[in-house]
């Protein structure tokens, strides 16, 4: 192995050394943890910590963009799923909402990392990933009549981004089961009968 090789396997070593204990740091002491702690945590100089994030926007950001290629990942597969005829679009997103809940009750360190990032951070590839898997999920949800003809991606990000994330999974199984209606399409009924 020749020493470029060697130094790019010990700074990938590095940034992920890094991110998992950003990720720790933050969970256990939130997201106003220092860099200087992250640094001494992951065992990195403080300048290794910056060379491979200039600002703690740019941590907290690659924590957020790692979440969000897993969940397009997770997303994209439901759409592959659907299309090939192995799944029904509705059990996808029902499936993929419970997921995101679970995933966002157990991963407090994402969840305190997002609250500080602006409002257009450097995951917006991630975003629009995700995001349009979704819309491809919700519109075959949608042509198959299994999903309300008026539901959209953003309806879905939505729920997803208000759901009860600090509740048990009891709870959280609850809110679903209680959501489920307003994501499904209602079936016709038939008109009233006339009385005589």
């Amino acid at each position: 192995m020749t020493t470029d090789r060697l130094i790019r396997a010990d700074a990938a070593r590095n940034r992920e050394r890094i991110l998992d204990t950003a990720r720790s740091r933050i969970t256990v002491h939130g997201p106003d943890v220092s860099m200087v702690d992250i640094a001494a945590a992951a065992g990195v100089a403080v300048g290794t910590l910056y060379r491979h994030f200039p600002t703690k926007t740019d941590l907290v950001a690659a924590i957020v963009s790692e979440h969000l290629d897993k969940l397009a990942g997770l997303v994209e597969k439901s759409v592959t799923r659907v299309e090939s005829g192995l799944a029904e679009a509705d059990d996808e997103l029902l499936h993929l909402l419970l997921t995101v809940l679970d995933g966002a009750a157990d991963n407090r360190a994402l969840r305190a990392a997002a609250l500080t990032l602006p409002e257009q951070p450097a995951y917006s590839q991630s975003v629009l990933r995700a995001f349009s898997a979704l819309n491809q999920l919700v519109a075959a949800g949608r042509a198959a009549g299994r999903l309300r003809p008026d539901l959209t991606a953003d309806d879905v990000v939505l729920l997803a981004c208000t759901g009860p994330f600090d509740q048990p999974a009891q709870a959280r199984e609850r809110w679903l089961d209680l959501v489920r209606p307003g994501l499904l399409a209602q079936p016709a009924h038939s008109a009233p009968a006339q009385k005589a």
